[in-house]
């Protein structure tokens, strides 16, 4: 049992099927179908089994992936190791982040990196904080920026930042640049979220819906949006409010497109985490690029102190507004 027919073994499983699996390794069907019947064989049980003309694991196959998954990317592992040995300044890093974290401050992370290591094919792809851990545990992914703790142990986490939550609203709200005492006080507001997809847990959604249970909000009017840029182009237009990271609106912010409403009792925060493979291969480009983005984030949690403070002062200095009742 070899590292290729292990691989072909998993790109068969996550392509769904034989014909992709040849496209997708530049191979033919016949030599994936050939390379899957000597790993059977080997193995002496069937990894596949044809059902409603659907390609899917059987038994053994689905005992088989996570310890493919493992001696693959160690494999991968080896390869980087001994390429290092050659340039520390070459081989692929694979960033993979949660969607929401993919604004301009990861742009200015990757662009860092790109002018100092040139010779480096950095790649991105984003995903759901399981799925970015996911990626990650598979060895398709070097570094992982995600939202919570992922508890397995096959997984280091680092806490890089611990972003907090705040209602925005559009700058024409009753309500925007004022303050409530408690959540609860907005439960007849139209509220826009992110949906909780059943079977894939995002860790923004179920955060959010706990917020509001423990803040006792109960049932509410609320809008289920999957995309960001659509979330924040409805709160603009006052369709709704919604709860998110400040970093999500940063540039709606600034630009008094949106505002935010002062809540007494809330006080939440999204944990950002770098996820990297316990035991894995780090190269010096990977180990350099996670330097950068714990720099980054360790100059986000001073830059946002002073307009937190900021703000604070100017309420106090502000005479009250009127509230709608």
């Amino acid at each position: 049992m070899d590292s290729e027919a292990l691989n072909t073994f998993l790109t068969v499983y996550r392509s769904g099927g034989v014909s992709n699996a040849a496209k997708m390794l530049h191979r033919s069907q016949p030599a994936i179908s050939r390379r899957i019947a000597l790993l059977e064989d080997e193995l002496g049980v069937p990894l596949f089994e044809r059902i409603a003309g659907r390609t899917v694991l059987s038994d053994a196959g689905r005992v088989m992936v996570p310890y493919a998954e493992r001696a693959v990317a160690a494999t991968q592992d080896a390869e980087h190791a001994v390429r290092s040995l050659i340039s520390s300044n070459a081989g692929p890093v694979a960033l993979a982040v949660v969607g929401t974290l993919a604004g301009g401050g990861l742009a200015t992370i990757m662009k860092r990196f790109t002018r100092e290591h040139p010779d480096v094919a950095l790649t991105l792809r984003t995903a759901r904080s399981a799925e970015v851990s996911d990626l990650i545990r598979r060895g398709e992914a070097t570094i992982g920026l995600r939202y919570d703790f992922d508890r397995s142990t096959d997984l280091d986490n680092e806490r890089l930042f611990a972003e907090r939550l705040k209602v925005v609203c559009a700058p024409d709200h009753p309500r925007a640049g004022g303050r409530v005492r408690k959540l609860a006080e907005l439960r007849n507001e139209r509220w826009i979220a992110f949906p909780e997809v059943p079977g894939r847990r995002e860790i923004t959604a179920s955060h959010v819906f706990a917020l509001f249970q423990t803040h006792g909000l109960g049932e509410i009017d609320w809008t289920p949006v999957d995309s960001l840029t659509a979330q924040r182009r409805l709160i603009e237009s006052g369709f709704g409010i919604a709860l998110l990271a400040q970093s999500m609106v940063a540039d709606e912010l600034k630009a008094a497109a949106i505002a935010t409403i002062d809540v007494g009792d809330l006080s939440a925060s999204h944990h950002i985490v770098a996820v990297t493979r316990r035991g894995g291969f780090l190269s010096a480009a990977s180990r350099h690029l996670l330097d950068i983005i714990r720099a980054h984030y360790s100059a986000d949690k001073i830059a946002t102190v002073k307009p937190a403070r900021r703000q604070a002062a100017k309420r106090q200095a502000a005479p009250p507004r009127a509230r709608r009742g």
